[in-house]
């Protein structure tokens, strides 16, 4: 069983990209990993002191800057969608999930999960954006 180290940099950077993904913004998405992992270490009652010495998982700044225009383009995009929209996306842009578990977790029918999939990428594909 890992640690709770471990979990954490295991798992923070897909949690945070969620959460920017759902908030729209760096510092709720931030609050949010962070409660995340409080809650979880509260809940296992695990108390073991982080090291700081693992590596930063940002994406080198070149990149960072070349890509910011179209992130931003589609976080403001997918703010203007509904939550389970939303949701659907990063499900399956970030996490890769197949359509029957995320049809099974937002409780909707598969085939519904892929017309409002196809309709984000669609509005991606408009802007001839290769996030998607």
């Amino acid at each position: 069983m890992l640690g709770f180290e471990q979990l954490y940099v295991a798992y923070s950077p897909d949690v945070y990209r969620f959460a920017s993904w759902l908030a729209g913004n760096s510092k709720d998405a931030e609050d949010i990993t962070s409660e995340t992992f409080v809650r979880a270490l509260k809940k296992n009652h695990i108390h073991h002191p982080l090291d700081e010495s693992h590596p930063g998982t940002a994406p080198p700044a070149q990149q960072t800057l070349e890509d910011q225009s179209d992130l931003d383009w589609m976080r403001r995009t997918l703010q203007t969608l509904p939550e389970v929209d939303r949701s659907a996306f990063v499900m399956r842009v970030q996490s890769d999930l197949p359509y029957a578990q995320i049809a099974r977790v937002l409780q909707l029918p598969e085939s519904t999960v892929k017309v409002k999939l196809h309709r984000v990428r669609a509005l991606a594909l408009a802007r001839d954006l290769s996030l998607l």
